[in-house]
């Protein structure tokens, strides 16, 4: 039997030996921020990811409709479309005919559902911060320039 124990596995080990790196990485940043800020959220304020993402989307334009906010935050349309019910149910958001499309509606932002966002996005801010604190802003602003680089080529 030996009794001499392994090091305690840690992540910046476990990181350097997976085989998908890049993924594992980005796994582990989404883990540290996102998951605890939106289970924060989802207890606190009962709002889930997607509806959440849907109040993001229309506060940073006038009009979408729910296909714009699936393109647009990688959700399936089914539960954005969720989402859109139940931010139409608690007065969030409203809905009107899409004028040139008949089969879409065009999806708003009311001041109740900005004042969520507002609230949901500084708790989100405050969780980003306290994560990527270490990083000077040379650091961050590069690692902010490649995540959208892959993001958007994707």
């Amino acid at each position: 039997m030996n009794t001499q124990s392994e090091p305690k596995p840690v992540p910046e080990d476990f990181l350097a030996r997976v085989e998908f790196r890049d993924a594992a990485l980005l796994s582990f940043l989404t883990s540290a921020i996102v998951v605890p800020a939106y289970d924060a959220v989802k207890q606190d304020l009962g709002i889930a990811r997607p509806e959440y993402m849907l109040l993001l989307c229309l506060s940073h334009y006038q009009t979408l409709t729910a296909q714009d906010a699936s393109r647009l935050t990688g959700r399936p349309r089914n539960s954005i479309s969720r989402a859109v019910h139940r931010m139409l149910a608690v007065g969030h958001i409203e809905r009107a005919p899409d004028p040139s499309d008949g089969r879409q509606a065009r999806l708003t932002i009311t001041q109740s559902g900005r004042a969520l966002h507002a609230q949901i996005s500084e708790r989100i801010r405050l969780r980003q911060e306290k994560v990527l604190s270490g990083l000077s802003g040379k650091d961050r602003d590069d690692l902010a320039r490649l995540l959208r680089k892959a993001a958007v080529a994707n």
